[in-house]
């Protein structure tokens, strides 16, 4: 199931691109190389818990930063790892945005604690964020960022858990311009994420701002 979803929302963020139908969206496909959005969409609305048990507003917290918003959990055996690896390991590298902000939020809250979350993502950068709530928070913040609710497959402690793959990019302007499923190259993040991190008022333009 979690193989359908995840080719589902990629060819769904495809198509929203290619049937983009002002100029704006034309022109953030040509100057992206992640999944263009048909238009501009503002950071989401939600409210979770950090690490550290402090209420994260995720549209004010984020404000002013290029902001990564990843949907995952902790004992996911493939998507979660390899793009969590792929952030930390160009956001390292010499020139990198320095006002990117990665924030993972968990999807299996009965399992990944704050503690358990802290302890996940300080194996790839202490400074990623990682965000915990009941389950109803969880899914109220899928839904606000427009991603579709995870679901639990299997039943015992091992179950693993159906969950969108892709990392939602929002620039310091508050509005998000690509998508970037699970699969996409390294390379991609590391053209596209200086671009977004320039894009620091709503009047910018995609390929032009710096």
């Amino acid at each position: 199931m979690r193989r359908l979803l995840l080719a589902g929302l990629a060819l769904l963020a495809l198509v929203a691109a290619a049937c983009g139908g002002d100029a704006g969206a034309r022109d953030a496909a040509e100057v992206f190389d992640g999944v263009a959005l048909a238009a501009p969409v503002p950071a989401p609305d939600f409210t979770l818990t950090d690490t550290e048990g402090r209420p994260y507003d995720f549209a004010s917290e984020t404000e002013g930063h290029l902001a990564l918003l990843f949907f995952g959990y902790t004992s996911c055996p493939d998507i979660c790892p390899v793009h969590l690896a792929q952030l930390a390991e160009v956001l390292a590298q010499p020139g990198a945005p320095a006002n990117a902000t990665v924030v993972f939020a968990t999807v299996d809250p009965a399992r990944d604690t704050p503690e358990v979350i802290r302890r996940y993502l300080d194996r790839f950068d202490r400074r990623f964020v990682g965000l915990w709530g009941t389950e109803a928070e969880v899914a109220a913040a899928q839904e606000a960022a427009g991603v579709p609710v995870a679901i639990r497959e299997g039943d015992g402690e091992s179950y693993t858990v159906g969950h969108a793959g892709q990392v939602l990019a929002f620039a310091p302007n508050g509005l998000g311009y690509t998508v970037y499923p699970f699969g996409t190259r390294q390379t991609t993040f590391s053209h596209d994420l200086p671009l977004l991190a320039a894009l620091r008022s709503v009047d910018d333009v995609p390929g032009t701002a710096g």
